[in-house]
């Protein structure tokens, strides 16, 4: 196990990181990753719990603040970030980290924009050196897990991210930003018990660590101090949160491992444990013509962390956040649809009886696996009525770095959420987020991406 200094690298690189020193290839994905960031973040606001959730963080303070994607409100930073990164990881449709098992961008965009609209002034290039350093961060403490989750990663780790972040675009020196390291010790969280449940408590958490990143960059600034070892010391986050790590490796990347490039799209609205399935049977169908009416029986050999996460039995009536992460009920909505979308977790589509009738046909069986982050391989059984037996290898995920989304799919998943807004949003707003983010290394302020987002807007003002 490596020295405890896993903080004080990770905190250099972060505050040593400048725009020049960013390949093209990581520029160019962080502005397709901040894209998908947005346009999630602005579906998630129409999900029911958005609502109380928003109420709720009213009572902590209005104003001229940062504003909630999507909606008119503008709050605290605190207060909008959270509610912001809730409504991105809500809907389980944001990018991620396969080999971290972590969505960085969850927890980081919201607390840079906020950031921004608060201070004025932060450009395209400031916006994406914070968010390749905060991905960097969050992603370099996943890798380094060496055990099953014991929290929620996207959560814990994705907050340090955050801070991280934050600190570089405030310009925060090194050992600044390792004092808000620190800080966000001090108020990590991330259970899995929500995970387990399936309740929308699971986004919220994010949500918690986003605001935490905020308070953590606060207090750092102010001048309070810090902890030497916030990562690997004796009661540090990597033993306490993850149990057995070993930083060697990903200390020795940095600077030439951009996590950035590593990211993957969700191109389907489910837990990404739940993608390697949907990939097979939609495959096997290509392949053999069947419909739902055929399928006997389905069965998932996959690595324990895909047990973990997404082997639940299937509910009658389940909760959105349970669906989602059930993988018998993603394949039967599979079957009966040939896709799968935001609608298909929503109001009577997660009473069907058929859904579950046809859920309760799919079994996942454990296949052992030294990698403990690993989500693939995954060998598919289809059993059909006519006693034809179908199977299925996924070795690499549609939508990863190594078969990465067409922009044509990137811009189709963008404006698909921008239509499920919580307000209604100008279809123009849409194309004038697109065009912004193309060339957000000429940006001289990124505030220009918000009023676009924001109900009421018309070309260059708002109504």
């Amino acid at each position: 196990m490596s020295q405890p200094d896993a903080a004080h690298r990770l905190a250099a690189h972060a505050a040593g990181l400048r725009f020049a020193d960013i390949p093209p290839e990581a520029v160019a994905k962080a502005k397709i990753f901040i894209l998908d960031t947005l346009g999630v973040g602005i579906a998630g606001g129409s999900v029911p719990e958005a609502a109380p959730l928003l109420a709720t963080a009213r009572g902590w303070g209005e104003g001229e603040g940062a504003s909630v994607w999507g909606t008119r409100a503008r709050l605290g930073p605190g207060a909008a970030a959270l509610v912001n990164a809730f409504q991105v990881h809500c809907q389980e449709f944001d990018s991620l980290h396969e080999g971290a098992v972590l969505h960085a961008m969850a927890t980081l965009l919201p607390v840079l924009l906020a950031e921004a609209e608060l201070r004025g002034g932060v450009s395209g290039r400031e916006l994406i050196t914070a968010v390749v350093a905060g991905v960097d961060v969050a992603c370099s403490l996943g890798l380094a897990a060496r055990q099953g989750w014991r929290f929620f990663r996207p959560a814990s780790s994705g907050g340090f991210g955050a801070a991280a972040g934050l600190a570089r675009l405030r310009g925060h020196d090194a050992a600044r930003t390792l004092t808000a390291l620190g800080m966000q010790l001090g108020q990590a969280s991330g259970t899995m018990q929500a995970h387990s449940e399936g309740n929308p408590l699971l986004p919220l958490q994010i949500g918690f660590n986003a605001r935490a990143a905020i308070q953590s960059c606060d207090l750092a600034a102010a001048g309070f101090p810090g902890l030497d070892a916030p990562l690997e010391g004796r009661f540090g986050y990597l033993p306490l949160f993850e149990g057995a790590w070993d930083c060697g490796e990903v200390l020795a990347a940095l600077g030439r491992a951009w996590r950035m490039t590593e990211l993957s799209h969700k191109p389907f609205p489910s837990g990404r444990a739940t993608h390697g399935g949907v990939e097979a049977v939609m495959a096997l169908q290509a392949a053999h013509g069947f419909g739902a009416g055929d399928v006997d029986g389905i069965t998932i050999a996959a690595p324990p962390l895909i047990n973990q996460l997404v082997n639940r039995p299937a509910l009658p009536d389940p909760a959105p956040a349970y669906a989602r992460l059930c993988l018998p009920f993603v394949l039967a909505k599979l079957l009966q649809h040939g896709r799968i979308e935001l609608a298909h977790f929503r109001g009577a589509a997660l009473s069907d009886p058929a859904t579950y009738e046809l859920a309760r046909r799919v079994r996942v069986t454990r296949v052992e696996d030294p990698n403990p982050n690993a989500l693939l391989p995954q060998h598919v059984e289809v059993r059909l009525h006519d006693g034809r037996i179908l199977t299925h290898r996924v070795e690499g995920m549609l939508a990863s770095p190594a078969h990465p989304l067409s922009r044509a799919a990137c811009l189709d998943k963008f404006r698909g959420c921008w239509a499920y807004a919580a307000e209604r949003l100008d279809p123009e707003g849409a194309e004038a987020v697109i065009g912004l983010v193309d060339a957000l290394e000429t940006l001289p302020d990124v505030r220009a991406l918000i009023a676009p987002m924001t109900p009421g807007w018309e070309g260059s003002r708002l109504a």
